[in-house]
């Protein structure tokens, strides 16, 4: 998904992708690694160990950094950026973040995310949506730029 919403951005180059993709699947693993963590935390009222969550949120803060890098480039530079695509960078990054803060309520056991399964279910939804919307973006500005284009 963050290398579609990269390419969006203008990020063609084959290594920054690569890149892109290997931070937020290390991303994903910190994810991984917090879970297998802090199994038993809350069930033995232990402390929550944090550290993962925290190397996961640096390494998937860096591909927003280097798309936002290019996009301020292009406006920078001249290059005319239509409205929707602001639109676009704003919903995805809210969506983005949305993941890293459900672990949050979850972990701390905020209201509903107290029941783990909830938390689980929210993540599910989440994927759905977001991947969902991107989805129609892509359909939408595709028929956006052909009107732009040929008009």
């Amino acid at each position: 998904m963050i290398v579609l919403i990269a390419l969006f951005f203008g990020v063609l180059d084959f290594w920054s992708l690569v890149m892109i993709f290997t931070l937020n699947a290390l991303m994903n693993m910190f994810g991984l690694v917090m879970e297998m963590l802090n199994v038993y935390t809350r069930k033995l009222g232990e402390k929550i160990k944090w550290g993962p969550y925290y190397l996961g949120v640096i390494a998937g803060a860096v591909p927003w950094i280097v798309i936002t890098a290019y996009f301020l480039n292009t406006s920078v530079s001249g290059g005319q950026i239509p409205g929707f695509v602001y639109g676009i960078y704003g919903i995805e990054l809210f969506f983005y973040n949305t993941f890293a803060i459900n672990m949050i309520l979850q972990y701390k056991g905020f209201w509903k995310w107290r029941d783990y399964l909830f938390g689980e279910r929210v993540y599910q939804i989440l994927s759905l949506v977001s991947k969902s919307f991107l989805a129609w973006l892509v359909i939408f500005t595709n028929r956006l730029i052909y009107l732009f284009y040929f008009f």
